[in-house]
């Protein structure tokens, strides 16, 4: 009997984390370069497969990783800020200018990531997608139905992207 019935994993383990320094910038404000201990969660929902799995526990894991590890001990930069002049990396250094302010910061120390701002809502977004796209390629999406990223800056504090998965 075919079943519309969606199960659900939900993966939150302690090495789905990354250090990283970051400031919100937007026209007339700048917060102070600080940095935050993020904690990445992982839900996912969809049909069972004949596995027994929606999806496999190690392969979300090992992605999520993979992701956050490329975050992990950076200064996040958001390459798409309506306010923010990002130059480089050149000569092993990035550039961030923002009104009177310019950081220069080595190459090797920063993310530069597709984004506006770097706030917990949209890295929550980003890791969604790479991680969206990371599981397309391995044709892992085919039973995924939905999925969602949380983004902890703290304990008791965090952003959520959730979005069908389209059958990516």
């Amino acid at each position: 009997m075919a079943t519309k019935a969606n199960f659900s994993i939900h993966v939150a383990k302690e090495s789905l984390k990354f250090s990283a320094a970051h400031f919100i910038a937007y026209p007339g404000f700048r917060e102070p370069l600080h940095g935050h201990n993020y904690q990445v969660g992982v839900y996912v929902e969809g049909r069972l497969a004949k596995t027994g799995y929606v999806i496999d526990f190690g392969l979300i894991k090992k992605l999520t990783k993979e992701i956050v590890d490329r975050l992990d001990e950076r200064t996040i930069v958001p390459a798409n800020s309506d306010c923010l002049t990002v130059e480089g990396p050149k000569d092993g250094v990035v550039r961030i200018r923002y009104e009177n302010d310019e950081f220069v910061l080595p190459a090797a120390d920063v993310c530069i990531v597709p984004i506006v701002h770097s706030s917990a809502e949209e890295l929550a977004r980003y890791i969604w997608e790479e991680l969206a796209a990371a599981l397309g390629a391995r044709g892992a999406l085919k039973l995924v139905t939905t999925m969602e990223i949380s983004v902890a800056e703290g304990p008791g504090q965090s952003a959520h992207y959730r979005d069908s998965t389209g059958g990516i």
